[in-house]
């Protein structure tokens, strides 16, 4: 039981899911604190019965608080979560500000949480399009090392915010009425639309997302000699992100090996029955846990190699 637990970034699109999720599990807590920018200090917020007034985020207000659990944009987890952690809190960071930091541990629960038990100050969370397909990955690494990765992910809306969804919704009642949008959170319309750059381009053509989805799955599995090729592909979906996925493993696996990893492990659900048109779609994904797994078949031009198709509710 925590004595007092606080959300900062409760009124971003992310924090409001910690909120339902924190009500709906019933977290172990007697206080709860949420914090957000000046700009939304002062709202109220109904939260597990009670109405909450949103407190200003500072360097000051971390004081009496057991654990932060944060979901912010990167400057703002660099600049205040330090001071989280000066003041005793433990922290859970859904930021990537801190991921890659050598003395943070980036943690997927399901993956290793051994990392989570023996970190101090601040826990990371991984990027959302790596955590679903190093989820799915985990299995067949056990099983037979991954060695290469190709994926490309088509990616929801409500990963660029609030404001993501708000230009999805506008801008298509703007392209089917003829009239123009001023889109805010993305540089080309994304009604009717695919945006092939997530994130900004740095090194060899990458976009920072696919540098993330690189680096993060190396440190999470433990294993620098994985080799991962991303596109990163923003789609006019509301949520769920979706991404095809092509592993060569060190070892052959057979389709139904495959098949049976990704059904004994946690969190993944398979719905792969081409007879029956049955795989996952954002549509019946939306609002889940899970992974969601289908299209599962062997790379008919590599003998060591799997695809299948991965879905995942991003927020």
């Amino acid at each position: 039981m925590f004595n007092t637990v606080a959300v900062a970034g409760a009124t971003g699109a992310v924090g409001r899911i910690i909120l339902q999720l924190l009500e709906q599990r019933r977290f172990p807590a007697q206080k709860f604190r949420l914090l957000a920018s000046a700009r939304s200090a002062g709202q109220q917020i109904d939260f597990a019965g009670s109405r909450i007034t949103v407190e200003e985020l500072t360097h000051d207000c971390f004081h009496g608080v057991d654990l932060v659990i944060a979901s912010t944009p990167d400057e703002t987890a660099a600049e205040f979560l330090p001071s989280a952690v000066r003041a005793g809190c433990r922290v859970i960071d859904e930021s990537g500000y801190w991921r890659m930091h050598p003395d943070v541990a980036l943690v997927i629960p399901e993956i290793n949480p051994q990392a989570a038990l023996s970190a101090t100050g601040i826990i990371a969370s991984p990027n959302c399009s790596t955590t679903q397909m190093v989820v799915a990955l985990k299995p067949l690494h056990d099983a037979a090392r991954v060695r290469r990765v190709v994926v490309s992910t088509y990616q929801a809306t409500s990963g660029a915010g609030l404001q993501g969804t708000a230009d999805l919704l506008a801008g298509t009642r703007a392209a089917l009425n003829s009239t123009t949008y001023d889109y805010k959170a993305f540089r080309y319309p994304i009604a009717f639309n695919a945006i092939p750059q997530i994130g900004s381009f740095k090194q060899d053509g990458y976009t920072s997302e696919e540098l993330k989805m690189i680096f993060e799955t190396r440190k999470i599995l433990g294993d620098d000699s994985i080799q991962v090729c991303p596109t990163c592909i923003r789609i006019p979906v509301s949520n769920c992100h979706s991404e095809t996925i092509n592993v060569e493993t060190e070892r052959p696996l057979s389709v139904a090996e495959a098949r049976q990893l990704f059904e004994s492990f946690p969190d993944i659900k398979v719905l792969d029955d081409p007879n029956l048109g049955q795989y996952p779609m954002p549509s019946i994904c939306d609002g889940s846990d899970d992974v969601f797994v289908g299209r599962i078949r062997r790379d008919l031009s590599h003998p060591n190699c799997i695809t299948f198709w991965c879905v995942s509710d991003n927020l």
